[in-house]
């Protein structure tokens, strides 16, 4: 199969360039579970869009640190597009800002977490499949109010909608299954003065139980298949 990965991650700082961009991440996410596929990244924060039409066999959308209320000149072309290709019937699968902007292209509302910033390792309970998987939460906004037609797939501390599917053919997760636990640690280090003392001890309690990452990535991988 064939992915495109939107990436749009507006992290450009001297710390994004010293790790692998999202683009890689996902990439070599789902290499976990089929290491045959190939991916297409198109970097869409600047302006790198897919045409609607192009012959890839899913669509996978990253996270990143813009907001889905930001005036930014690639966010309504963004929307139309993800209305364009799941109109065409392909997968398209959302993460963090992938899955806000997925809710709001499809008439979903998005706001402030209730906690403030979340940046943790969390446990989720999904009910496709029926099971509790362990990623990193990096979000201070979160889907308060599902798309018409949309059914919540999993729940998070704090966050009542932290994925959800729509027709056959959308599905999201709020967290971040792309993420190792080295980048989590550095990302944290990175945020330490944003965060507080206190914020650091919180998204450092529980490192050493590691994300669940080759089983997202084939419930992931698994959905992008299924859902052609």
């Amino acid at each position: 199969m064939h992915i495109a990965i939107l990436m749009t991650n507006t992290d450009e700082s001297p710390f994004a360039a010293r790790h692998p961009r999202d683009g890689a991440k996902f990439a070599a996410l789902l290499h976990l579970a089929r290491p045959e596929w190939t991916c297409t990244v198109y970097p869409v924060k600047d302006g790198g869009f897919p045409d609607a039409d192009a012959a890839f066999d899913g669509v996978l959308i990253t996270g990143s640190p813009a907001s889905v209320h930001d005036n930014l000149p690639w966010i309504a072309p963004l929307e139309a597009l993800l209305r364009q290709i799941a109109a065409r019937g392909l997968p398209i699968f959302g993460a963090c800002f992938g899955h806000q902007i997925l809710a709001r292209a499809f008439g979903g509302r998005v706001g402030c977490n209730p906690d403030g910033m979340i940046m943790a390792a969390v446990d989720v309970d999904l009910a496709e499949p029926a099971t509790r998987l362990r990623a990193f939460a990096s979000h201070n906004e979160q889907v308060h109010d599902l798309p018409p037609g949309a059914v919540t797939i999993a729940r998070g501390p704090g966050c009542p909608i932290a994925g959800f599917r729509l027709k056959d053919n959308i599905m999201t997760t709020q967290y971040h299954p792309e993420m190792t636990t080295e980048f989590f640690l550095a990302l944290t280090d990175e945020m330490a003065d944003g965060l507080g003392a206190e914020g650091v001890a919180v998204a450092r309690a529980g490192l050493d139980d590691p994300p669940d990452r080759r089983a997202w990535a084939e419930i992931i991988a698994g959905f992008l298949e299924s859902a052609r």
